[in-house]
Protein backbone atom coordinates (compact mmCIF):
# COMPACT_ATOMS: atom_id res chain seq x y z
CA UNK A 1 0.00 0.00 0.00
CA UNK A 2 1.33 3.61 -1.16
CA UNK A 3 2.05 6.58 1.85
CA UNK A 4 -1.40 8.03 0.13
CA UNK A 5 -3.47 5.20 0.25
CA UNK A 6 -2.47 4.65 4.14
CA UNK A 7 -2.90 7.71 5.14
CA UNK A 8 -6.15 8.34 3.31
CA UNK A 9 -7.36 5.04 4.76
CA UNK A 10 -6.87 6.28 8.28
CA UNK A 11 -8.52 9.49 7.62
CA UNK A 12 -11.35 7.03 6.38
CA UNK A 13 -11.78 5.18 9.17
CA UNK A 14 -11.71 8.56 11.03
CA UNK A 15 -14.71 9.93 8.65
CA UNK A 16 -16.63 6.47 9.30
CA UNK A 17 -16.76 6.74 12.86
CA UNK A 18 -18.89 9.99 12.53
CA UNK A 19 -18.03 11.75 15.43
CA UNK A 20 -18.71 8.64 17.43
CA UNK A 21 -15.37 9.18 19.67
CA UNK A 22 -15.48 10.09 23.10
CA UNK A 23 -12.82 11.98 24.63
CA UNK A 24 -12.11 13.34 28.49
CA UNK A 25 -9.94 15.56 29.73
CA UNK A 26 -7.24 15.84 32.57
CA UNK A 27 -6.78 19.07 34.52
CA UNK A 28 -4.33 20.17 37.79
CA UNK A 29 -5.59 22.44 40.30
CA UNK A 30 -3.49 25.97 39.69
CA UNK A 31 -1.61 27.23 42.41
CA UNK A 32 -1.78 31.11 41.46
CA UNK A 33 -4.20 33.69 39.97
CA UNK A 34 -2.70 33.59 36.43
CA UNK A 35 -2.29 29.44 36.68
CA UNK A 36 -6.51 29.95 37.74
CA UNK A 37 -7.06 31.83 34.51
CA UNK A 38 -5.21 29.47 32.31
CA UNK A 39 -7.35 27.00 33.37
CA UNK A 40 -10.71 28.84 33.53
CA UNK A 41 -9.79 29.84 29.95
CA UNK A 42 -8.89 26.22 28.83
CA UNK A 43 -12.05 24.71 30.33
CA UNK A 44 -14.41 27.05 28.39
CA UNK A 45 -12.27 26.24 25.38
CA UNK A 46 -12.82 22.62 25.77
CA UNK A 47 -16.35 22.37 27.23
CA UNK A 48 -17.65 23.28 23.48
CA UNK A 49 -16.51 19.94 22.42
CA UNK A 50 -18.50 18.16 25.31
CA UNK A 51 -16.28 15.92 26.55
CA UNK A 52 -17.56 12.59 28.61
CA UNK A 53 -15.95 14.10 31.55
CA UNK A 54 -13.09 16.42 32.92
CA UNK A 55 -10.94 14.92 35.90
CA UNK A 56 -8.86 17.42 38.04
CA UNK A 57 -5.50 15.50 39.70
CA UNK A 58 -5.17 15.80 43.73
CA UNK A 59 -2.13 16.39 45.78
CA UNK A 60 -1.64 14.26 49.35
CA UNK A 61 -2.22 17.24 51.37
CA UNK A 62 -4.95 18.44 52.64
CA UNK A 63 -4.74 21.73 51.00
CA UNK A 64 -3.83 20.23 47.51
CA UNK A 65 -7.11 18.19 48.62
CA UNK A 66 -8.99 21.02 49.25
CA UNK A 67 -7.98 23.12 45.97
CA UNK A 68 -9.15 20.24 44.34
CA UNK A 69 -12.65 19.67 45.67
CA UNK A 70 -13.29 23.25 44.74
CA UNK A 71 -12.49 22.99 41.40
CA UNK A 72 -14.45 20.34 40.63
CA UNK A 73 -16.98 21.42 42.54
CA UNK A 74 -16.85 25.00 40.75
CA UNK A 75 -16.24 23.04 36.90
CA UNK A 76 -19.58 21.21 37.96
CA UNK A 77 -21.55 24.09 38.85
CA UNK A 78 -20.34 26.78 36.34
CA UNK A 79 -20.30 24.48 33.22
CA UNK A 80 -22.47 21.52 34.08
CA UNK A 81 -19.49 19.25 33.08
CA UNK A 82 -19.05 16.18 34.58
CA UNK A 83 -16.39 16.81 36.97
CA UNK A 84 -13.86 13.71 38.49
CA UNK A 85 -11.70 14.47 40.93
CA UNK A 86 -8.79 12.04 42.05
CA UNK A 87 -8.98 10.64 45.47
CA UNK A 88 -6.01 8.93 46.39
CA UNK A 89 -6.14 6.36 49.56
CA UNK A 90 -2.88 6.36 51.06
CA UNK A 91 -2.61 9.28 52.93
CA UNK A 92 -6.28 9.39 55.01
CA UNK A 93 -8.16 6.40 56.93
CA UNK A 94 -10.90 4.95 56.26
CA UNK A 95 -13.07 7.26 58.36
CA UNK A 96 -12.14 10.32 56.09
CA UNK A 97 -12.28 8.54 52.73
CA UNK A 98 -15.67 7.47 53.37
CA UNK A 99 -16.54 11.34 54.69
CA UNK A 100 -14.85 12.73 51.45
CA UNK A 101 -16.69 10.18 49.05
CA UNK A 102 -19.58 10.89 51.01
CA UNK A 103 -18.94 14.95 50.64
CA UNK A 104 -18.37 14.78 47.12
CA UNK A 105 -22.03 12.71 46.64
CA UNK A 106 -23.58 15.25 48.49
CA UNK A 107 -21.79 17.61 46.28
CA UNK A 108 -23.79 16.35 43.01
CA UNK A 109 -20.22 14.50 41.88
CA UNK A 110 -20.71 11.11 40.35
CA UNK A 111 -17.96 9.98 39.34
CA UNK A 112 -14.10 9.26 41.01
CA UNK A 113 -10.88 8.75 39.35
CA UNK A 114 -9.36 6.58 42.28
CA UNK A 115 -5.89 5.44 43.04
CA UNK A 116 -3.68 4.33 45.40
CA UNK A 117 -0.95 7.46 45.70
CA UNK A 118 2.89 7.73 46.12
CA UNK A 119 4.13 6.35 49.55
CA UNK A 120 5.98 9.04 51.08
CA UNK A 121 9.71 7.67 52.47
CA UNK A 122 9.22 6.15 55.66
CA UNK A 123 5.46 5.08 54.79
CA UNK A 124 4.92 2.49 58.08
CA UNK A 125 1.06 2.11 57.67
CA UNK A 126 -0.72 -1.16 56.69
CA UNK A 127 -0.43 -1.08 52.93
CA UNK A 128 -3.72 0.20 50.96
CA UNK A 129 -4.27 -0.33 47.67
CA UNK A 130 -6.39 1.14 44.73
CA UNK A 131 -8.78 -1.60 45.11
CA UNK A 132 -9.34 -1.01 48.62
CA UNK A 133 -10.14 2.69 47.75
CA UNK A 134 -12.30 1.30 44.80
CA UNK A 135 -14.33 -0.84 47.05
CA UNK A 136 -14.37 1.79 49.88
CA UNK A 137 -16.07 4.17 46.92
CA UNK A 138 -18.35 1.49 45.72
CA UNK A 139 -19.79 0.93 49.82
CA UNK A 140 -20.17 4.63 49.99
CA UNK A 141 -22.73 5.39 46.52
CA UNK A 142 -22.57 3.88 43.27
CA UNK A 143 -20.01 6.35 42.16
CA UNK A 144 -18.86 6.19 38.65
CA UNK A 145 -15.43 4.73 38.98
CA UNK A 146 -12.34 5.12 37.27
CA UNK A 147 -8.62 3.44 37.80
CA UNK A 148 -4.88 3.72 36.21
CA UNK A 149 -3.52 1.43 34.16
CA UNK A 150 0.21 1.02 32.81
CA UNK A 151 0.88 -0.03 29.35
CA UNK A 152 4.41 -0.53 30.31
CA UNK A 153 4.19 -1.52 33.46
CA UNK A 154 4.11 0.27 36.90
CA UNK A 155 7.33 1.51 37.99
CA UNK A 156 6.87 -0.54 41.67
CA UNK A 157 5.19 -3.98 39.61
CA UNK A 158 7.07 -6.98 40.24
CA UNK A 159 6.50 -7.70 36.97
CA UNK A 160 4.00 -7.27 34.10
CA UNK A 161 1.80 -10.05 35.02
CA UNK A 162 1.77 -9.12 38.42
CA UNK A 163 0.57 -5.52 37.42
CA UNK A 164 -1.92 -6.77 35.10
CA UNK A 165 -3.52 -9.19 38.26
CA UNK A 166 -3.68 -6.11 40.29
CA UNK A 167 -5.51 -4.02 37.84
CA UNK A 168 -7.87 -7.14 37.84
CA UNK A 169 -8.62 -6.58 41.04
CA UNK A 170 -9.17 -3.01 40.58
CA UNK A 171 -12.04 -3.83 38.20
CA UNK A 172 -13.28 -6.86 39.72
CA UNK A 173 -13.45 -4.57 43.19
CA UNK A 174 -15.85 -2.31 41.35
CA UNK A 175 -14.19 0.08 38.80
CA UNK A 176 -15.74 1.15 35.49
CA UNK A 177 -13.11 1.88 33.47
CA UNK A 178 -8.94 2.05 33.48
CA UNK A 179 -7.16 5.00 32.18
CA UNK A 180 -3.78 4.48 30.75
CA UNK A 181 -0.26 6.14 31.79
CA UNK A 182 0.28 8.08 28.89
CA UNK A 183 2.74 6.33 26.46
CA UNK A 184 4.14 7.08 22.70
CA UNK A 185 4.48 3.00 21.82
CA UNK A 186 1.35 2.36 20.04
CA UNK A 187 2.01 -1.52 19.63
CA UNK A 188 2.50 -1.57 23.63
CA UNK A 189 -1.18 -0.20 24.32
CA UNK A 190 -2.24 -2.85 21.86
CA UNK A 191 -0.76 -6.19 23.30
CA UNK A 192 -1.50 -4.59 26.81
CA UNK A 193 -5.25 -4.46 25.52
CA UNK A 194 -5.25 -7.67 24.26
CA UNK A 195 -3.68 -9.07 27.70
CA UNK A 196 -6.29 -7.05 29.99
CA UNK A 197 -9.43 -9.37 27.45
CA UNK A 198 -6.84 -12.86 28.26
CA UNK A 199 -7.00 -12.47 31.89
CA UNK A 200 -11.05 -11.32 31.39
CA UNK A 201 -10.77 -7.20 31.91
CA UNK A 202 -14.14 -6.29 30.06
CA UNK A 203 -13.92 -2.62 30.76
CA UNK A 204 -12.87 0.20 28.55
CA UNK A 205 -9.16 0.72 28.16
CA UNK A 206 -9.25 4.08 27.69
CA UNK A 207 -5.48 5.53 26.10
CA UNK A 208 -4.25 8.67 27.69
CA UNK A 209 -2.61 10.57 24.98
CA UNK A 210 -0.20 13.62 26.23
CA UNK A 211 0.53 16.35 23.68
CA UNK A 212 4.24 16.90 24.32
CA UNK A 213 4.93 20.62 24.27
CA UNK A 214 8.05 20.06 26.50
CA UNK A 215 10.74 17.57 25.18
CA UNK A 216 12.90 18.22 27.93
CA UNK A 217 10.12 17.61 31.01
CA UNK A 218 9.18 15.06 29.43
CA UNK A 219 12.27 12.92 29.21
CA UNK A 220 12.19 13.72 33.09
CA UNK A 221 8.54 12.26 33.99
CA UNK A 222 9.26 9.18 31.45
CA UNK A 223 12.02 7.78 33.93
CA UNK A 224 9.84 8.16 36.65
CA UNK A 225 6.70 6.69 35.33
CA UNK A 226 8.54 3.54 33.37
CA UNK A 227 7.44 5.40 29.90
CA UNK A 228 9.35 4.71 26.80
CA UNK A 229 10.07 7.30 24.41
CA UNK A 230 11.15 5.77 21.06
CA UNK A 231 14.17 6.65 19.14
CA UNK A 232 12.09 8.11 16.17
CA UNK A 233 10.88 10.67 19.26
CA UNK A 234 13.82 11.77 20.26
CA UNK A 235 14.80 12.89 16.97
CA UNK A 236 11.85 15.04 16.04
CA UNK A 237 12.38 17.35 18.93
CA UNK A 238 16.15 17.47 18.34
CA UNK A 239 16.74 21.16 17.82
CA UNK A 240 13.62 22.59 19.35
CA UNK A 241 14.85 23.22 22.45
CA UNK A 242 14.04 26.83 21.76
CA UNK A 243 11.13 26.86 19.23
CA UNK A 244 8.01 26.42 20.88
CA UNK A 245 6.13 27.06 17.92
CA UNK A 246 7.64 23.99 15.76
CA UNK A 247 7.72 21.51 19.55
CA UNK A 248 3.53 22.45 19.37
CA UNK A 249 3.53 21.48 15.83
CA UNK A 250 5.89 18.05 16.24
CA UNK A 251 3.48 17.10 19.75
CA UNK A 252 0.21 17.61 17.30
CA UNK A 253 1.25 16.02 14.96
CA UNK A 254 2.68 12.60 17.08
CA UNK A 255 -0.72 13.08 19.20
CA UNK A 256 -2.92 12.78 15.80
CA UNK A 257 -1.22 10.37 14.29
CA UNK A 258 -1.77 8.28 17.42
CA UNK A 259 -5.18 8.85 17.80
CA UNK A 260 -6.11 8.06 14.20
CA UNK A 261 -3.98 4.57 14.62
CA UNK A 262 -6.01 3.79 17.68
CA UNK A 263 -9.07 4.75 16.33
CA UNK A 264 -8.67 2.14 13.50
CA UNK A 265 -7.93 -0.25 16.14
CA UNK A 266 -11.53 0.18 17.38
CA UNK A 267 -10.42 2.73 20.44
CA UNK A 268 -13.32 5.00 20.89
CA UNK A 269 -12.53 6.76 23.98
CA UNK A 270 -9.31 9.23 24.32
CA UNK A 271 -8.42 10.70 27.68
CA UNK A 272 -6.49 13.99 26.87
CA UNK A 273 -3.52 15.13 29.77
CA UNK A 274 -3.91 18.89 29.01
CA UNK A 275 -1.78 20.04 31.48
CA UNK A 276 -4.56 22.77 31.98
CA UNK A 277 -3.98 24.07 27.52
CA UNK A 278 -6.21 23.78 26.10
CA UNK A 279 -4.59 24.63 22.20
CA UNK A 280 -3.07 21.51 21.04
CA UNK A 281 -5.96 18.84 22.60
CA UNK A 282 -8.84 21.63 21.07
CA UNK A 283 -6.62 20.51 17.34
CA UNK A 284 -6.34 17.01 18.10
CA UNK A 285 -10.09 16.79 18.69
CA UNK A 286 -10.61 18.48 15.79
CA UNK A 287 -8.54 16.62 13.64
CA UNK A 288 -10.43 13.39 15.01
CA UNK A 289 -13.71 14.61 14.10
CA UNK A 290 -14.84 15.87 17.44
CA UNK A 291 -16.33 19.49 16.60
CA UNK A 292 -18.67 21.91 19.12
CA UNK A 293 -22.00 21.13 19.89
Amino acid sequence: MSYAREIDALNQSLADLNGKLNVSFEFFPPKNENMEKLLWESIERLNVLKPKFVSVTYGANSGERERTHGIVKAIKQQTGLEAAPHLTGIDATAEELRAIAKDYWDSGIRHIVALRGDEPKGYAKKPFYASDLVALLRDVADFDISVAAYPEVHPEAKSAQADLLYLKRKIDAGANRAITQFFFDIDSYLRFRDRCATVGIDVEIVPGILPVSNFKQLQKMATITNVKIPGWMVKMYDGLETDQVSRNLVAASIAMDMVKILSKEGVKDFHFYTLNRSDLTYAICHTLGVRPV
